[in-house]
């Protein structure tokens, strides 16, 4: 089924606090009754409002999903912690944190599975969560470059090459050491991590 951003039907404005409350249940049934057992059903019970409102506004359970999990992402924020390697270290522990939670992790891990062979599903989930989360690089590297940590970039299509992938090794990194291997991503963890990404690997411990 093609995948579709939420849109109200014409001459019936949409309600705000209709669209919070039904994230909001999703995010509670996903953490009573995992990803497999999630029904818009039950959503709609809980969020109270009628089945027929949910399909007006996002096509499935994987699209519901996906915005519900977009939503705990938004809550990020970037510490001015003085240095651009507390910075990092400052936003890791949210990210990690907040992969720790049920909602979240239960959640993400389906939507991401689900899209192997659900390509709209799969750009619902870049420009929900990935897109919108790549501010976080981009605040980090003006602060840093402020502070004549990093140095400035004049070619639009490097930085945005750069972001791109300080991203990616951000975020991939956490993800797999905290859902994929199961381990944490503590103070030691991030430290030798951050040491990594921006010293590089013949940086000395």
């Amino acid at each position: 089924m093609q995948s579709r951003t939420p849109a109200s039907r014409p001459g019936r404005p949409r309600s705000a606090t209709a669209d919070a409350a039904i994230l909001a249940a999703t995010r509670e049934a996903l953490v009573e009754l995992g990803w497999s057992k999630l029904t818009l059903q039950d959503v709609a019970m809980r969020a109270g409002v009628a089945k027929t409102t949910l399909y007006r506004r996002w096509a499935g359970k994987n699209e519901l999903v996906v915005d519900a999990v977009a939503e705990l992402f938004d809550e990020l924020r970037l510490p001015d912690a003085g240095s651009l390697a507390a910075d990092i270290e400052g936003v890791v522990l949210q990210f990690a944190a907040l992969l720790d939670r049920p909602e979240c992790r239960s959640g993400l891990m389906a939507v991401v599975a689900e899209s192997t062979r659900d390509e709209p599903l799969r750009e619902r989930i870049r420009a929900s969560v990935v897109e919108r989360q790549k501010r976080l690089v981009v605040e980090g590297r003006s602060r840093a470059q402020a502070r004549g940590e990093l140095p400035p970039e004049s070619d639009p299509e490097e930085t945005a090459r750069t972001i791109d992938l300080t991203f990616d090794m951000v975020a991939g990194a956490v993800v797999h050491r905290t859902l994929v291997s199961g381990k944490p991503a503590d103070g030691p963890w991030i430290r030798s991590f951050i040491r990594v990404l921006l010293l590089g690997l013949s940086a000395p411990a």
